[in-house]
């Protein structure tokens, strides 16, 4: 990846938290890389060097910086747009992709060449994938290691790392000293009440109140517990059951604590947080592009901080759209609860019981066989959620990322019950694809209407929103948001059926 050295070195000398998590400077001399953001005193220009990543930084020999902590920096995914390969395979190492697996298999999935894909990330991170795992992984474990106060061995394993063993010789190595003289140097950790509470940091503006509408008015009872200044949910990972709550920090972050039985699903807990909550974001970035049309430009103003909202679990996705086909919301959600009432597991917890969390989602396996429709809605949709259900406890790794944006809505679009709209909004919210637009949905069509109230038609939308590519996920948001705000007697009954 080419970098401008004295574009670089401004972003340093200034401290500018523009460029935070978009570059990362490295001392010669001292064998440390930084954050724009380090307090220390900036090293002259000779002894310093560029990279894209902190990925990069530890390919080329240098430790991560004890004082600005490169572990916090925000994640962001600037080269997205120019490489959505990448970002496909980032979500998919994130999972876990490469614990028990190799780059050959990673690049199958994503369908490329394992050379096309080592090139790929050389040019747009500047480091192999192999050393973009390990580099995630241990700057995991840092920041375990100073926000918490979990045993070294649990950390180790929180952290993905197969052995204490390897966990010290790791630390040793890049940081010249035994992991636990990394806490001993910041003093008392933050102890949690109940498992493990970390910070997750994201570039602003980031519009909390949007992103915690979003997800209330979508709340199932039960599984989820929504008020102004937290979210709180159950979760299944990998058969293990647990609670995550996550509320605004007063930073740049939010703060999310993890009470989860097996901490190995830690990373894997993690990145459905940041999914969800769409931490990757560079909003700065995304809205300048929709900027360029003078239709969104207005939208972006008023709310630049707005995200695309993941989802938790692609087979609850799914069945949540597909329960949402031409009804409301609130018809929608109801439909959900009485799902999660007659087929999701209890969980035991007094702790998330005080929240109003006493059950999780139901897997698919438990929904085979079942006569989904006498929970009330037409026998044919029941149908095709049993035979989802059925389909997906067969391949589990139906709702990954492909190798674009089409073939997703191809795979998509073959499984019962879903159609173009639903697989686009799968698409958008379950595989994060930035460009995902499912251009038929009538509250899009609605905040496109002209001064006369006209709307256009789904093909000139999508014709429309080839100038927003490769953001048009995010377009969707401005739009649905700006819809959401006019006047409900703009709307008919008929028309308000965006409910998944």
């Amino acid at each position: 990846m080419d970098m401008d050295f004295e574009a670089c070195r401004r972003a340093f000398v200034t401290r500018d938290a523009r460029f935070d998590g978009r570059v990362f400077g490295a001392v010669k001399t001292t064998g440390i890389y930084c954050r724009p953001i380090c307090p220390a005193r900036t090293p002259k220009a000779e002894n310093m060097t560029f990279y894209p990543s902190a990925a990069a930084a530890q390919e080329a020999g240098y430790r991560p910086c004890l004082r600005c902590r490169p572990e916090a920096s925000p994640d962001l995914g600037a080269w997205r747009g120019t490489s959505n390969t990448v970002s496909r395979a980032l979500a998919l190492i994130e999972a876990g992709a490469l614990d028990g697996g190799d780059v050959d298999g990673l690049a199958a999935r994503l369908g490329v060449g394992e050379r096309q894909l080592r090139r790929l990330f050389r040019q747009h991170l500047g480091a192999a994938p192999i050393t973009v795992a390990q580099t995630r992984r241990v700057l995991l474990a840092k920041q375990l290691i100073q926000e918490t106060r979990l045993p070294m061995a649990e950390v180790a394993l929180a952290s993905g790392f197969g052995s204490v063993r390897r966990f010290n010789e790791t630390f040793q190595d890049l940081f010249g000293r035994p992991p636990g003289a990394l806490r001993r140097l910041r003093g008392e950790a933050t102890a949690a009440a109940a498992g493990v509470t970390v910070r997750l940091p994201y570039k602003p503006p980031y519009d909390w109140a949007a992103m915690i509408g979003f997800l209330t008015a979508r709340a199932i009872p039960g599984v989820e517990s929504v008020s102004a200044k937290r979210y709180a949910r159950t979760l299944s990972v990998d058969g293990a059951t647990g609670v995550v709550v996550v509320t605004p920090g007063d930073g740049d972050f939010l703060v999310a604590e993890i009470r989860f039985p097996k901490l190995k699903a830690l990373p894997a807990v993690i990145a459905r947080i940041r999914r969800v909550f769409d931490l990757t974001a560079d909003p700065t970035l995304i809205g300048a592009h929709l900027s360029q049309d003078p239709r969104l430009a207005p939208l972006v103003a008023a709310r630049p901080g707005l995200r695309a909202p993941g989802a938790w679990d692609g087979f609850e996705m799914a069945v949540r759209a597909i329960l949402g086909q031409q009804i409301t919301v609130t018809a929608a959600v109801n439909l959900a609860a009485k799902l999660v009432a007659t087929y999701g597991q209890p969980i035991d917890d007094p702790s998330a019981a005080k929240l109003g969390l006493t059950r999780i989602f139901p897997t698919p396996q438990r929904l085979v066989g079942a006569d989904i429709a006498a929970l009330g809605m037409p026998r044919a949709r029941g149908a095709s959620l049993e035979a989802l259900a059925r389909t997906v406890a067969a391949d589990p790794t139906i709702f990954t990322p492909r190798a674009d944006l089409e073939s997703a809505i191809a795979a998509l679009s073959a499984l019962p019950g879903i159609g173009a709209w639903t697989a686009q909004y799968i698409a958008l919210r379950e595989l994060r694809e930035p460009d995902a637009f499912p251009h038929a949905d009538i509250g899009l069509l609605r905040a496109m209407a002209d001064a006369h109230g006209v709307r256009p038609s789904a093909e000139a939308l999508l014709e429309t929103s080839q100038g927003w590519r490769p953001w048009r996920a995010y377009a969707a948001q401005h739009l649905w948001a700006a819809d959401a705000a006019q006047p409900i007697q703009k709307r008919t009954k008929t028309d308000d059926r965006r409910a998944a």
